[in-house]
This record gives C-alpha cells, sequence and structure tokens, in this order.
C-alpha cells in the first residue's frame, strides 16, 4: 500500500519547523512551516491533492513566503535605538584617537577601547590626533586632526 500523505503529515512538519526555529534561531525555518501548515490546511480542504503536487505547492509557498518577507522586510525595517549594536567598526566613526603606533606607508595600529585595530590614512608620528571617518571591514579610516 502507497504511503498517503495526510493535512495532519503537514502540520506535523510545520510544529517541527517551527520548533526548529525556537531552538536554533535561524529566521529561515518559520517560514517553511509558514508554508507547510498553509500545504495542509489546502489539504484538509481538498484532500484529493496528489502528493507530487503537495511538494510543488509546499516548495512554492516556502520560497513565496521568504521572498514576500525579505520585501516587505526591506520597505519597513525594525526600527531600533541601537541600529549598530553589532557593527562594532560604525559605532568608533567620529572618534578622536591618539596613535600608539606610527602611520607608515598608509597602514599603523591604534589602540581603542580593549582592542588593537589597524588603520588606513596619511602617515604621521606616534602621538598624533587623528580622527576615524570611516570603516572598511575591521580597519578604520582615519585623517589628521588639524
Amino acid at each position: 500500500m502507497p504511503f498517503i500523505v495526510d493535512f495532519w503529515h503537514w502540520w506535523v512538519l510545520a510544529v517541527v519547523l517551527i520548533t526548529l526555529e525556537i531552538i536554533l534561531p535561524s529566521f529561515f525555518a518559520l517560514w517553511l512551516g509558514i508554508a507547510a501548515f498553509i500545504t495542509g490546511l489546502v489539504l484538509l480542504l481538498f484532500p484529493a491533492i496528489p502528493w507530487q503536487f503537495q511538494w510543488l505547492m509546499f516548495a512554492v509557498l516556502s520560497v513565496l513566503s521568504i521572498v514576500l518577507w525579505r520585501r516587505y522586510y526591506v520597505k519597513h525595517p525594525i526600527a531600533t535605538d541601537e541600529p549598530l549594536l553589532n557593527r562594532r567598526g560604525e559605532q568608533h566613526v567620529g572618534r578622536i584617537l591618539t596613535l600608539t603606533n606610527p602611520i607608515v606607508n598608509g597602514q599603523g595600529k591604534v589602540i581603542l577601547d580593549d582592542s588593537t585595530w589597524k588603520v588606513h590614512g596619511p602617515d604621521c608620528p606616534t602621538g598624533t590626533r587623528v580622527q576615524v571617518i570611516a570603516v572598511d571591514n575591521v580597519i578604520l579610516k582615519v585623517e589628521i586632526i588639524g
């Protein structure tokens, strides 16, 4: 006897996926879980849908839910009072620093809070005051304060 996929199978899959999202937050399994739930709901209303079409519907709903969420998120970003929280380098733009090492051939190092950062800027000796004007990955771009 062939295995018949019933609506509750999809709902169990939805619960498993949403539980995975809760345990391992990736913000991806949630949309697959929603697609599985909707697939099960459609199958509850129309029980004669073949399993091949069910999987196709699940795949399309998964992609559609992810695309729609991304589009919504781009238009309505989450407002926060700490927009640079996980962008440590960008938090330092505008800060004035004193060089602990000279900048030679455009490269140097500076101690900032509890870390040593690479800096790029005009050549200058140790003790020069510079201001961070930009960040390129983990390299601070600086200019001399006149």
